[in-house]
């Protein structure tokens, strides 16, 4: 692999300076982002090698660390085989072991609800799968996922349904709470059921779910209120949101940054503690030009920001906070190649690029512990 080199370490000092979202503080502005590594139990449960994957990067540095999309309820929520759950205590009490782990080496833990909607590719609760309306999502299921070919047409949810994932989100955050994590966040970017109903083009409904963008915000409104009536106030509360989707990367929002300002003034008037951004580079503008959209939703939303993607380039991250466009960042490939990243920039060391071998054929992690396993052999 090649390498890189930080020469200087204190043009990096804003990055290791404590920040508190709500009533969480963290020890710096570094975090984990949410990656799905499909690794928990047939059952939905964490597991030890989970434990071990997520404390690393506590130890290694990260203040905050989110977990991967956490499945809701065992109804419509789950997305993938091996995705963990908090959809009863099981699986509450197979999380807390590795909170506990996390918080030994010094991390902060946020757990992300998520349901998959119609991109459901893998859920042994159902054999169909929902979404807003009745249209079959672009793309292909992702392989190293464990999905092969086009996703279902979805079945168009009834006021009941729309009404159990709600529930089921609430539930999930009250598990979230008794396990130990310092907070949670709400999913609702990437395309999954949430982005679903704020999406033109995938939600077609004329009830109060759909039609104008506000409309389109309302399910993300009430599940955000139901989550802070479960889990109380001081509890740490965050939303994720996005313009591309996992099966739609270069999805924009139609109306640029009319959009986005809807959007984000909306989350404003809402209960939440911060807004989590992600965009494939995300100090580039959001729609070609104007600011990027972590600086718009800290524009118009008024709420701490972490900003996500491809900000692996610790002057990229610095430059993203020293210039008031988000309050912290997240990594996802930076962390993955080094878990030790945090430390690695304070003291300067040098930087491997990131291996997407260690994401395929399978993205979990005991494809991840071989490859790097046979990496590490010498050549005979």
């Amino acid at each position: 692999m090649n390498a890189t080199t930080t020469p200087d370490t204190h043009q990096h000092d804003c990055l290791f300076q404590p920040f508190s979202i709500g009533r969480m503080t963290l020890k710096n502005r570094l975090a984990v982002a949410p990656m799905t590594r499909i690794s928990a139990s047939d059952n939905g449960c964490a597991t030890e090698q989970m434990a071990r994957y997520y404390s690393a990067f506590a130890k290694g540095g990260f203040g905050l660390l989110i977990t991967e999309g956490i499945y809701t309820d065992k109804a419509y929520s789950q997305g993938y085989w091996n995705q963990p759950g908090l959809s009863d205590h099981q699986q509450r009490d197979a999380w807390a072991k590795v909170v506990e782990a996390v918080h030994q080496d010094g991390g902060r833990m946020v757990a992300q609800l998520m349901h998959a909607g119609a991109l459901s590719q893998g859920n042994p609760y159902r054999s169909d799968t929902l979404g807003p309306s009745a249209v079959r999502p672009k793309g292909q299921q992702m392989t190293f996922y464990r999905g092969k070919g086009e996703y279902s047409i979805p079945r168009a949810m009834l006021d009941d349904e729309i009404t159990e994932a709600i529930n089921g989100f609430a539930a999930a955050a009250v598990c979230a709470k008794q396990a130990g994590f310092d907070g949670v966040e709400i999913h609702g970017a990437n395309g999954y059921l949430l982005d679903q109903f704020l999406s033109e083009g995938i939600n077609l409904r004329n009830d109060r779910y759909g039609g104008d963008i506000e409309r389109r915000l309302r399910l993300i409104i009430e599940v955000v209120q139901a989550v802070r009536t479960a889990v109380g106030s001081e509890f740490t509360l965050g939303l994720r949101i996005s313009q591309g989707k996992v099966n739609d990367f270069t999805h924009k929002w139609r109306n640029a940054e009319t959009d986005a300002a809807l959007i984000f003034s909306a989350l404003a008037n809402l209960p939440i503690d911060y807004v989590h951004t992600t965009e494939f580079e995300a100090w580039q503008s959001a729609f070609g030009n104007g600011p990027c959209l972590a600086a718009l939703a800290r524009q118009y939303a008024g709420l701490p920001v972490i900003a996500n993607g491809s900000l692996h380039d610790p002057t990229r991250a610095t430059d993203l906070i020293v210039s008031g466009q988000a309050d912290a960042v997240s990594l996802g490939r930076g962390a993955l190649a080094h878990a030790d990243w945090p430390t690695r920039v304070h003291n300067g060391a040098s930087f491997d690029e990131f291996d997407p071998g260690i994401l395929s054929p399978i993205a979990n992690l005991a494809n991840e512990h071989r490859h790097r396993k046979e990496r590490a052999r010498p050549l005979l």
